[in-house]
Protein backbone atom coordinates (compact mmCIF):
# COMPACT_ATOMS: atom_id res chain seq x y z
CA UNK A 1 0.00 0.00 0.00
CA UNK A 2 1.41 3.68 -1.00
CA UNK A 3 0.52 6.50 1.46
CA UNK A 4 0.72 10.31 0.68
CA UNK A 5 1.42 12.97 3.04
CA UNK A 6 0.54 16.54 2.93
CA UNK A 7 1.22 19.97 4.94
CA UNK A 8 -0.78 23.02 5.41
CA UNK A 9 1.34 25.34 7.09
CA UNK A 10 1.40 29.38 8.15
CA UNK A 11 1.68 31.83 10.76
CA UNK A 12 -1.03 30.08 12.65
CA UNK A 13 -0.08 26.04 12.87
CA UNK A 14 0.31 23.55 10.79
CA UNK A 15 -1.72 20.83 9.99
CA UNK A 16 -1.44 17.27 8.11
CA UNK A 17 -3.08 14.84 6.36
CA UNK A 18 -2.35 11.16 5.32
CA UNK A 19 -4.38 9.43 2.48
CA UNK A 20 -4.18 6.29 0.92
CA UNK A 21 -3.46 5.38 -2.73
CA UNK A 22 -7.08 5.27 -2.95
CA UNK A 23 -7.20 9.11 -2.20
CA UNK A 24 -8.80 8.35 1.78
CA UNK A 25 -7.88 9.81 4.46
CA UNK A 26 -6.51 7.78 7.41
CA UNK A 27 -4.94 10.13 9.45
CA UNK A 28 -4.49 14.06 10.35
CA UNK A 29 -2.31 15.90 12.71
CA UNK A 30 -1.42 19.61 13.84
CA UNK A 31 1.65 21.31 15.06
CA UNK A 32 2.09 24.70 15.74
CA UNK A 33 3.17 27.75 13.43
CA UNK A 34 5.53 27.16 9.89
CA UNK A 35 6.15 29.85 8.14
CA UNK A 36 9.81 30.02 8.24
CA UNK A 37 10.05 33.52 7.59
CA UNK A 38 7.88 34.47 10.66
CA UNK A 39 8.72 32.01 13.03
CA UNK A 40 12.20 30.83 11.56
CA UNK A 41 12.88 27.64 10.55
CA UNK A 42 13.47 25.76 13.83
CA UNK A 43 10.92 26.51 15.15
CA UNK A 44 9.02 25.72 11.74
CA UNK A 45 10.78 22.76 11.09
CA UNK A 46 9.37 21.59 15.00
CA UNK A 47 5.86 22.32 13.69
CA UNK A 48 6.35 19.90 10.64
CA UNK A 49 7.62 17.41 12.84
CA UNK A 50 4.85 17.54 15.51
CA UNK A 51 2.40 17.27 12.79
CA UNK A 52 3.95 14.74 11.31
CA UNK A 53 4.51 11.82 14.58
CA UNK A 54 0.39 13.13 15.28
CA UNK A 55 -0.63 11.84 11.61
CA UNK A 56 1.87 9.13 11.58
CA UNK A 57 1.17 7.81 14.93
CA UNK A 58 -2.68 7.75 14.50
CA UNK A 59 -2.38 5.35 11.35
CA UNK A 60 0.51 3.69 12.89
CA UNK A 61 2.59 3.93 9.95
CA UNK A 62 6.76 5.10 9.68
CA UNK A 63 7.98 7.61 7.88
CA UNK A 64 9.83 5.04 5.55
CA UNK A 65 6.58 3.88 4.37
CA UNK A 66 5.20 7.26 3.08
CA UNK A 67 5.43 7.24 -0.74
CA UNK A 68 4.91 11.32 -1.78
CA UNK A 69 5.41 14.68 0.84
CA UNK A 70 4.00 17.83 -0.31
CA UNK A 71 4.45 20.75 2.06
CA UNK A 72 2.19 24.10 1.00
CA UNK A 73 4.12 26.62 3.50
CA UNK A 74 3.50 30.27 3.90
CA UNK A 75 6.97 32.11 3.02
CA UNK A 76 7.56 29.25 0.91
CA UNK A 77 7.80 31.48 -2.59
CA UNK A 78 11.42 32.40 -1.91
CA UNK A 79 13.92 29.76 -3.28
CA UNK A 80 15.69 29.56 0.06
CA UNK A 81 12.97 28.39 1.88
CA UNK A 82 12.06 25.86 -0.54
CA UNK A 83 15.67 24.68 -0.10
CA UNK A 84 16.45 24.21 3.46
CA UNK A 85 12.44 22.76 3.86
CA UNK A 86 13.35 20.32 1.07
CA UNK A 87 16.44 19.13 2.93
CA UNK A 88 14.36 18.59 6.33
CA UNK A 89 11.73 16.53 4.15
CA UNK A 90 14.13 14.41 2.26
CA UNK A 91 15.85 13.59 5.83
CA UNK A 92 12.69 12.82 7.08
CA UNK A 93 11.02 11.24 4.38
CA UNK A 94 14.13 9.38 3.06
CA UNK A 95 11.84 7.04 0.35
CA UNK A 96 9.95 9.57 -0.54
CA UNK A 97 9.14 12.04 -3.12
CA UNK A 98 9.22 15.45 -1.88
CA UNK A 99 7.64 18.29 -3.03
CA UNK A 100 7.51 21.87 -1.44
CA UNK A 101 5.29 24.73 -2.33
CA UNK A 102 3.35 27.49 -1.18
CA UNK A 103 0.23 27.54 0.58
CA UNK A 104 -1.61 29.10 -2.15
CA UNK A 105 -0.92 26.09 -4.30
CA UNK A 106 -1.99 23.43 -1.85
CA UNK A 107 -5.15 25.43 -1.27
CA UNK A 108 -5.91 25.82 -4.82
CA UNK A 109 -5.32 22.02 -5.22
CA UNK A 110 -7.86 21.80 -2.53
CA UNK A 111 -10.48 23.92 -4.27
CA UNK A 112 -10.47 22.65 -7.80
CA UNK A 113 -7.84 19.96 -8.52
CA UNK A 114 -5.97 20.47 -11.39
CA UNK A 115 -8.49 22.77 -13.34
CA UNK A 116 -8.88 26.27 -13.37
CA UNK A 117 -10.06 28.48 -10.48
CA UNK A 118 -9.19 30.98 -8.07
CA UNK A 119 -8.82 30.65 -4.38
CA UNK A 120 -8.94 33.77 -1.31
CA UNK A 121 -6.98 32.95 1.63
CA UNK A 122 -7.14 35.11 4.82
CA UNK A 123 -5.71 33.65 7.71
CA UNK A 124 -3.09 35.24 9.96
CA UNK A 125 -1.79 36.54 6.24
CA UNK A 126 -3.47 36.88 2.50
CA UNK A 127 -3.23 36.40 -0.41
CA UNK A 128 -4.90 35.11 -4.22
CA UNK A 129 -4.16 33.03 -6.38
CA UNK A 130 -5.42 30.97 -9.60
CA UNK A 131 -5.05 29.19 -12.65
CA UNK A 132 -7.10 29.02 -16.34
CA UNK A 133 -7.85 26.66 -18.24
CA UNK A 134 -4.47 27.07 -20.18
CA UNK A 135 -2.54 26.48 -17.15
CA UNK A 136 -1.54 30.08 -16.65
CA UNK A 137 -1.26 30.94 -12.85
CA UNK A 138 -1.25 34.49 -11.06
CA UNK A 139 -1.29 35.99 -7.62
CA UNK A 140 -1.46 38.80 -5.70
CA UNK A 141 -0.61 39.51 -2.04
CA UNK A 142 1.12 37.64 0.17
CA UNK A 143 3.52 39.80 0.71
CA UNK A 144 3.78 39.81 4.63
CA UNK A 145 2.10 42.00 7.36
CA UNK A 146 4.20 45.06 7.42
CA UNK A 147 3.68 46.06 3.45
CA UNK A 148 0.59 44.06 2.76
CA UNK A 149 -1.62 41.22 3.68
CA UNK A 150 -4.86 43.11 3.69
CA UNK A 151 -7.95 41.43 5.27
CA UNK A 152 -5.89 39.15 7.04
CA UNK A 153 -6.43 38.42 10.36
CA UNK A 154 -3.11 40.51 11.62
CA UNK A 155 -4.47 43.20 9.37
CA UNK A 156 -8.26 43.33 10.90
CA UNK A 157 -6.20 43.57 14.71
CA UNK A 158 -3.73 45.37 13.81
CA UNK A 159 -6.29 48.58 12.63
CA UNK A 160 -8.47 47.51 15.51
CA UNK A 161 -5.45 48.46 18.12
CA UNK A 162 -4.88 51.73 15.81
CA UNK A 163 -8.86 52.77 16.29
CA UNK A 164 -8.64 52.26 19.81
CA UNK A 165 -5.23 54.55 20.18
CA UNK A 166 -7.09 57.27 18.28
CA UNK A 167 -9.75 57.38 20.20
CA UNK A 168 -7.48 57.27 23.38
CA UNK A 169 -6.19 60.44 21.47
CA UNK A 170 -8.99 62.11 20.72
CA UNK A 171 -9.04 61.84 17.20
CA UNK A 172 -11.77 59.20 16.63
CA UNK A 173 -15.45 58.14 17.49
CA UNK A 174 -15.65 56.16 20.95
CA UNK A 175 -15.31 52.27 20.11
CA UNK A 176 -16.25 49.37 21.92
CA UNK A 177 -13.11 47.99 21.11
CA UNK A 178 -11.41 49.89 23.74
CA UNK A 179 -12.99 47.39 26.84
CA UNK A 180 -13.25 44.83 24.96
CA UNK A 181 -9.45 44.13 23.30
CA UNK A 182 -7.61 44.57 26.50
CA UNK A 183 -10.13 42.30 28.07
CA UNK A 184 -10.37 39.81 25.68
CA UNK A 185 -6.26 39.12 25.78
CA UNK A 186 -5.80 39.45 29.63
CA UNK A 187 -3.89 42.68 29.80
CA UNK A 188 -4.72 44.48 32.73
CA UNK A 189 -3.89 47.94 31.09
CA UNK A 190 -3.42 50.12 27.67
CA UNK A 191 0.30 49.95 28.34
CA UNK A 192 0.26 46.15 29.04
CA UNK A 193 -1.24 45.24 25.89
CA UNK A 194 1.36 47.55 23.84
CA UNK A 195 4.10 45.67 25.55
CA UNK A 196 2.64 42.60 24.62
CA UNK A 197 2.64 44.27 20.78
CA UNK A 198 5.76 44.94 20.92
CA UNK A 199 7.16 41.50 21.97
CA UNK A 200 5.47 39.43 19.83
CA UNK A 201 2.58 41.21 16.67
CA UNK A 202 1.99 37.39 15.60
CA UNK A 203 1.06 36.30 19.06
CA UNK A 204 -1.74 39.19 19.66
CA UNK A 205 -2.84 40.90 16.14
CA UNK A 206 -4.41 37.65 14.63
CA UNK A 207 -6.22 37.11 18.09
CA UNK A 208 -8.20 40.40 18.25
CA UNK A 209 -9.74 39.15 14.81
CA UNK A 210 -12.73 37.64 16.81
CA UNK A 211 -13.01 40.55 19.17
CA UNK A 212 -13.62 43.09 15.98
CA UNK A 213 -16.24 40.88 14.43
CA UNK A 214 -18.36 40.67 18.44
CA UNK A 215 -17.85 44.47 18.23
CA UNK A 216 -19.24 44.65 14.71
CA UNK A 217 -22.22 42.71 15.83
CA UNK A 218 -22.85 44.89 18.48
CA UNK A 219 -23.32 47.83 16.09
CA UNK A 220 -19.94 49.18 16.71
CA UNK A 221 -19.15 52.18 13.94
CA UNK A 222 -15.25 51.85 14.00
CA UNK A 223 -15.27 48.10 14.35
CA UNK A 224 -17.50 47.82 11.07
CA UNK A 225 -16.13 50.22 9.11
CA UNK A 226 -12.59 48.17 9.72
CA UNK A 227 -14.53 44.85 8.34
CA UNK A 228 -15.83 46.55 5.38
CA UNK A 229 -12.54 47.73 4.80
CA UNK A 230 -11.03 44.41 5.23
CA UNK A 231 -13.91 42.73 2.52
CA UNK A 232 -12.80 45.51 0.40
CA UNK A 233 -9.04 44.45 0.59
CA UNK A 234 -9.91 41.55 -0.64
CA UNK A 235 -11.72 41.82 -2.85
CA UNK A 236 -9.27 43.55 -4.70
CA UNK A 237 -6.72 40.47 -4.15
CA UNK A 238 -9.17 38.24 -5.96
CA UNK A 239 -10.50 41.13 -8.37
CA UNK A 240 -6.60 41.18 -9.38
CA UNK A 241 -5.44 37.97 -10.01
CA UNK A 242 -8.93 37.30 -12.05
CA UNK A 243 -7.85 40.16 -14.42
CA UNK A 244 -4.30 38.67 -15.11
CA UNK A 245 -6.08 35.34 -15.63
CA UNK A 246 -8.74 37.12 -18.12
CA UNK A 247 -11.57 34.79 -15.97
CA UNK A 248 -14.01 37.90 -16.06
CA UNK A 249 -16.48 36.86 -18.34
CA UNK A 250 -15.35 32.93 -17.31
CA UNK A 251 -17.89 30.50 -14.99
CA UNK A 252 -15.03 29.81 -12.43
CA UNK A 253 -14.81 28.44 -8.88
CA UNK A 254 -13.76 31.30 -6.36
CA UNK A 255 -12.97 29.20 -3.18
CA UNK A 256 -12.46 30.91 0.05
CA UNK A 257 -9.93 29.79 2.70
CA UNK A 258 -8.66 30.76 5.90
CA UNK A 259 -9.44 31.72 9.71
CA UNK A 260 -11.12 35.16 8.52
CA UNK A 261 -13.73 33.35 6.96
CA UNK A 262 -17.57 31.71 8.47
CA UNK A 263 -16.16 33.93 11.80
CA UNK A 264 -18.14 37.49 10.74
CA UNK A 265 -21.42 37.37 8.52
CA UNK A 266 -20.86 41.05 7.68
CA UNK A 267 -17.45 40.49 6.41
CA UNK A 268 -18.78 37.53 4.91
CA UNK A 269 -21.71 39.04 3.05
CA UNK A 270 -19.58 42.23 2.00
CA UNK A 271 -16.45 40.59 0.15
CA UNK A 272 -19.56 38.07 -1.62
CA UNK A 273 -21.45 41.24 -2.58
CA UNK A 274 -18.34 43.16 -3.97
CA UNK A 275 -17.01 40.12 -5.98
CA UNK A 276 -20.42 38.86 -7.30
CA UNK A 277 -20.91 42.66 -8.12
CA UNK A 278 -17.31 42.46 -10.22
CA UNK A 279 -17.42 39.12 -11.68
CA UNK A 280 -20.87 37.68 -12.23
CA UNK A 281 -20.29 34.39 -13.35
CA UNK A 282 -17.73 33.23 -10.55
CA UNK A 283 -19.30 30.80 -8.19
CA UNK A 284 -18.33 31.39 -4.53
CA UNK A 285 -17.77 28.26 -2.44
CA UNK A 286 -15.93 26.44 0.02
CA UNK A 287 -12.67 24.12 -0.37
CA UNK A 288 -13.86 20.71 -1.63
CA UNK A 289 -11.18 19.27 1.04
CA UNK A 290 -8.77 20.93 3.48
CA UNK A 291 -5.57 22.58 2.08
CA UNK A 292 -3.77 19.48 4.37
CA UNK A 293 -5.60 17.29 2.30
CA UNK A 294 -5.54 18.52 -1.11
CA UNK A 295 -1.39 18.89 -0.47
CA UNK A 296 -1.38 15.33 0.04
CA UNK A 297 -3.79 14.21 -3.44
CA UNK A 298 -0.81 16.75 -4.66
CA UNK A 299 1.79 14.59 -3.46
CA UNK A 300 0.30 11.83 -4.61
CA UNK A 301 -0.45 12.98 -8.36
CA UNK A 302 3.32 14.83 -8.64
CA UNK A 303 4.78 11.06 -7.10
CA UNK A 304 2.53 9.46 -9.82
CA UNK A 305 3.63 11.20 -12.79
CA UNK A 306 7.27 11.17 -11.70
CA UNK A 307 7.45 6.97 -11.13
CA UNK A 308 6.00 6.81 -14.29
CA UNK A 309 8.40 9.00 -16.58
CA UNK A 310 10.91 7.52 -14.47
CA UNK A 311 8.94 3.94 -15.96
CA UNK A 312 8.30 4.79 -19.22
CA UNK A 313 10.38 7.76 -19.89
CA UNK A 314 9.24 11.10 -21.02
CA UNK A 315 6.93 12.21 -24.04
CA UNK A 316 8.77 12.47 -27.47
Amino acid sequence: MSYYLGFDGGGTKTESALIDAAGAVLARGIGGPSNPLRVGFDHAFAALGGATTHALSAARLQAQQIRGVCAGLAGAGQARVVKRVMAFLVETFPTAFVHVTTDLEVALEAAVGSGPGVVLIAGTGSAAYGRNASGQKARAGGHGPWIGDEGSAFDIGRRAVAAVARTRDGLAPVTLLTEMIPAALDCASWEALAERIAENPDEVFPRIFPVVAEAADAADGPAREILFTAALGLSMLAGSVIRKLELAEEEFVLAKAGGVFGRSQLLDSALDSLIASAVRRAKIAPLRVSPAEGAAQLAKRLSDLTNRKAVHGPKA
